[in-house]
């Protein structure tokens, strides 16, 4: 069995995003890029089902700048065996994602997709569904457990009234939650080997699809800042101050 792992490179978690002073997008300029987190979780996933011996082959791909390349080394030093850089310089949007991913399902044929449910920066949780409805596969999204039984994935998800398992044929779209596990660090023996392991390289010319962009970014502003609160000395005062400042009450 092979298993799909679409990543994306993305500002890391722990860095204070800036926002250029014209508005017109996020500053990246001297910018730490990580992997997308859920992605990471999709990682981990994949290499415990080849540890288990449920997969054969684990492939990391991504969709960006040369530098992405670094995304797929770190994939590849958890335990992928091969990576796949799709280059462009431009923003690529979910929907631009999902025909490229779909056009690398149809070349190398996985039963699992397994992907973030999203990215933090644009937060879209659009592309997992997307390749679903392109490539006609069934999909779980929002994973905390993935069991294969038989052939079947039993996938449980995290909804609203609490948990959900659907049983899916495969091939399979699943879409990964933070509980689904705890990533690995990769050793430096491991980092080491990834280097030697290969990355392919295309465009998205070569799989004839247009990444023009749909939408377009009018503005981009920093979430306001909170008021500092206030102490209060009776339950009457707070009541108050709900009812006539706050307007909550």
């Amino acid at each position: 069995m092979k298993v799909l792992v679409p990543v994306k490179r993305v500002i890391d978690y722990n860095v204070k995003v800036r926002v250029k002073s014209d508005q017109s997008d996020v500053d990246l300029a001297n910018v730490k890029m990580a992997m997308n987190p859920f992605d990471e979780i999709a990682v981990e996933e994949a290499v415990r089902l080849k540890e288990s011996g449920i997969a054969e082959e684990v492939i990391v791909v991504t969709i960006g700048p040369e530098k992405a390349q670094d995304q797929i080394r770190q994939g590849l030093a958890m335990g992928a065996d091969r990576g796949l850089l799709i280059h462009t310089d431009e923003e690529v949007e979910p929907l631009a994602v999902a025909k490229l991913l779909q056009k690398v399902c149809d070349e190398e044929g996985p039963q699992i997709v397994l992907m973030g449910k999203q990215a933090i920066d644009d937060d879209s949780n659009q592309t997992g569904q997307m390749l679903g409805a392109l490539t006609g596969w069934p999909q779980g999204t929002f994973a905390s457990e993935i069991k294969k039984e038989g052939d079947k994935l039993h996938v449980t998800r995290e909804i609203d009234g609490g948990l959900q398992t659907v049983a899916l044929n495969l091939p399979a779209v699943v879409t990964t939650d933070l509980r689904l596990n705890e990533p690995r660090y990769a050793s430096l023996p491991n980092i080491m080997k990834a280097k030697k392991k290969p990355i392919d390289k295309k465009t998205p010319a070569d799989y004839g699809v247009d990444v023009t962009p749909r939408l377009a970014k009018l503005k981009v502003t920093e979430p306001p800042k909170r008021e500092a609160g206030v102490i209060v000395e009776t339950v009457a005062e707070l009541i108050d101050k709900l009812k006539n400042e706050a307007g909550v009450i």
